[in-house]
């Protein structure tokens, strides 16, 4: 995400005054966040199998409709804003599988992994995306601080420093939630897969 430093008008200013209901603000914030919105897009869709039917862009603005109808949401900043926009890219995606998989006797498997710092499409041991989805809810139940992380990180292609503004942590707590959300998320997959 860009800082917002320097910029003129600020993106958690046009946020707040968005919050308030003054429509411009959102035309004047769009141009500002749209880049960062595409940036973490084409981050998850490069993890995405070939062929993919959603681009990038088509990804953006799916997730820019349902964040105009978020009309109850109060933003407090920048971070809240591409905190809940990461969240919208992940159902938007789950619910493109769900649709895919549907389409296809038998189900169609989207093949991921979670190797390194990254999430990443080859490797050992893929997985398919809704399989990660369904642990990922299964974490939420015992860590909602690590589902959080990992779907900032893979769905939302936030860096670390991104995700911990948006969780408001440091970036060190971060990297340990990541790394033993990774760990879990590896056992679980396993258990259930064996």
């Amino acid at each position: 995400m860009a800082d917002d430093k320097g910029k003129d008008p600020p993106i958690t200013e046009l946020l707040i005054e968005w919050s308030d209901g003054r429509r411009e603000a959102l035309e004047n914030l769009v141009p500002l966040v749209y880049e960062d919105l595409r940036r973490m897009a084409a981050g998850y869709m490069q993890r995405e199998p070939p062929g993919h039917a959603l681009q990038p862009t088509a990804l953006v603005h799916e997730a820019y409709v349902r964040l105009i109808d978020q009309r109850q949401v109060k933003w407090r900043n920048r971070a809240h804003f591409f905190g809940v926009a990461a969240g919208m890219m992940r159902r938007i995606l789950v619910d493109q599988a769900r649709l895919r998989r549907a389409e296809k006797r038998g189900g169609h498997w989207e093949r991921v992994t979670l190797i390194g710092d990254e999430a990443a499409v080859d490797g050992p041991d893929p997985i398919d995306v809704l399989t990660l989805h369904e642990a990922l809810e299964r974490l939420a139940a015992f860590d909602p601080q690590q589902e959080r992380i990992v779907e900032l990180r893979y769905f939302g292609g936030l860096t670390i420093e991104e995700a911990a503004e948006v969780m408001r942590i440091s970036a060190a707590s971060v990297v340990r939630e990541w790394t033993i959300a990774k760990a879990w998320l590896q056992a679980d997959l396993s258990r259930r897969s064996g």
